[in-house]
């Protein structure tokens, strides 16, 4: 039986209280052979029946994710601005999230062509990738899902990519130090832990293997981070927020925020409350 991951997912936008006992989400954790590339599985299953629509925002992670589901199966890229999904009567979908830059071992071209996109399975794996679909859809039980999964992985499992851990050495460190808000400051934090490597040289990886800049993987942490705070029902005092997270510029931040969630942090907040929400 797959682990589950019981740490709270991060980026969920809008979070109210949903119907209970009619939405389910789980994360399961891979098997240690492909757990280089596969940060976890997910499935989301929901009966609103009854009930009408939910919608639901997100602000994606940096990582290419395969969806099954009837009717809409495919490989989602990663999503520069918020990804909203409406959700109705009953469903399901399993899906593989890959680690930032992994998904590039399996492809070996530019996953910069991905972004912003979604493409159905067979565009990429061909009969094989429609094959994994018809497989998985039938299925309810998690474990004969994940099981159908990681044969499709192993039977394509590349080698460990080098440049997929200085990936993940990057990232870490965005993530632990939420001072960085510039690639410039990426490039001194890694040499110092003797990881030297160049601003054009993270940028080029960047594109070539996540499909994003290193720049907007920055922002996006750092607004994973406020998002966060705000749900929590944290008093929203954006000069010190602003300042928390790395941002000397009270108005960097409200624009950053602004264009990626698609509202001002004072408005989120204040809608997160009449939704709902925590505040």
């Amino acid at each position: 039986m797959a682990e589950r991951r019981l740490d709270k997912p991060k980026g969920l936008l809008n979070v109210g209280v949903p119907p209970e006992g009619r939405l389910q989400h789980a994360r399961l954790l891979p098997s240690p052979d492909v757990a280089f590339f596969i940060e976890h599985y997910w499935i989301v299953a929901w009966d609103l029946t009854g009930l009408g629509p939910r919608t639901q925002e997100t602000l994606p992670y940096p990582s290419i994710h395969i969806a099954i589901e009837a009717g809409r199966s495919g490989i989602y890229g990663i999503v520069r601005g918020k990804f909203t999904r409406v959700t109705e009567g009953k469903g399901r979908v399993f899906g593989i999230k890959f680690k930032p830059g992994a998904f590039y071992p399996f492809i070996k071209s530019s996953v910069s062509a991905l972004t912003d996109k979604i493409l159905p399975v067979e565009a990429l794996f061909g009969e094989d990738g429609a094959a994994l679909v018809r497989d998985i859809l039938p299925l309810e039980d998690e474990d004969a899902q994940i099981g159908v999964a990681e044969r499709f992985l192993r039977a394509r499992l590349p080698a460990e990519d080098d440049n997929v851990r200085i990936i993940g050495t990057i990232i870490a460190r965005i993530i632990e130090d939420r001072e960085i808000t510039k690639v410039d400051q990426v490039v001194r934090a890694l040499a110092v832990g003797d990881l030297r490597v160049s601003k054009r040289q993270i940028q080029r990886l960047f594109s070539l293997y996540v499909g994003v800049s290193p720049k907007w993987v920055i922002m996006r942490y750092r607004l994973h981070e406020a998002v966060e705070r705000m749900t929590n029902g944290e008093a929203v005092d954006l000069p010190r927020l602003a300042l928390d997270l790395g941002y000397f510029d009270q108005a960097h931040f409200i624009k950053d925020f602004k264009a990626m969630v698609g509202r001002a942090p004072g408005e989120y907040a204040r809608r997160l409350t009449e939704q709902g929400g925590p505040g």
